[in-house]
């Protein structure tokens, strides 16, 4: 199998962190959207990150991409048992995908280190302000309270804390972190979740990318071990897309 997307990206990391630890073997291609040529457009129409190859099927969307998996590979699981704690389990995970996409990414993690680094655009830190004065206390309240005092969710590691531990990552990138004192269950949560072996080993090919030049990441990933596809849909020179087109209208990002 092969995935398209960076590891510093939450919604492929959730799927290379879900192939991990079902022990299935794949390779990376660690780009970003802005930076997919044409034939990323074609595997991906809304030019979204993560893209699954595997074999003659092309799967888009990370939630998509993870219960795949856990349907081809049912051990270990990646959702709780019963109807009930799944259907908590999926709305949990998108709360995440969507809430703290918006919050975390388009109007933390991007104009902060995307933006300015991709398409040479200064934030409105103004509007950063707002959004870690405001909005990510309102979002952070919520998630304390539905926060496991111990280990996961729901007893074993499952997609939704996966997801929870990829956006917290971005936030602490853009220079935000979680306060433990006014929320402790979420703090102590995130801690474990990336103390996970699995999603451990995404923070230091995290770490190599947001610190490496662009023409020699590969070669520090592959220094650290990455596992890496031999094909890349990378393009040179960055281009918007539809992607922020939606956006710009309904808040939602790459899944």
């Amino acid at each position: 199998m092969i995935v398209i997307g960076s590891y510093v990206s939450p919604y492929a990391r959730k799927a290379i962190v879900a192939l991990a630890i079902k022990g299935i073997a794949h390779e990376v291609d660690p780009i970003t959207p802005f930076y997919g040529n044409d034939e990323f457009t074609r595997l991906s129409p809304l030019r979204r990150i993560p893209v699954l190859i595997d074999g003659d099927l092309v799967l888009n969307d990370s939630t998509v991409i993870c219960e795949y998996l856990d349907e081809i590979r049912p051990d270990p699981p990646l959702m709780p048992q019963s109807p009930a704690d799944r259907a908590r389990a999926r709305w949990l995970e998108e709360y995440a995908d969507s809430r703290l996409g918006d919050l975390m990414i388009w109007r933390l993690f991007y104009p902060r280190s995307v933006a300015p680094r991709v398409f040479g655009r200064q934030p409105d830190e103004a509007a950063i302000a707002r959004v870690i004065e405001s909005d990510l206390p309102e979002a952070l309240d919520w998630i304390e309270a539905h926060a496991p005092a111990q280990q996961f969710l729901f007893g074993l590691l499952c997609t939704a804390d996966i997801a929870y531990g990829a956006f917290f990552r971005n936030a602490l990138l853009a220079g935000w972190t979680t306060d433990p004192q006014r929320w402790p269950r979420t703090a102590a949560w995130i801690q474990r979740i990336w103390a996970v072996p699995e999603f451990a080993r995404t923070i230091a090919f995290e770490q190599a990318i947001v610190t490496t030049p662009f023409a020699e990441r590969r070669a520090v990933l592959e220094a650290l071990g990455a596992n890496l596809s031999v094909r890349s849909w990378a393009q040179a020179e960055p281009r918007a897309s539809i992607m922020l087109k939606g956006i710009a209208e309904t808040g939602r990002s790459d899944r």
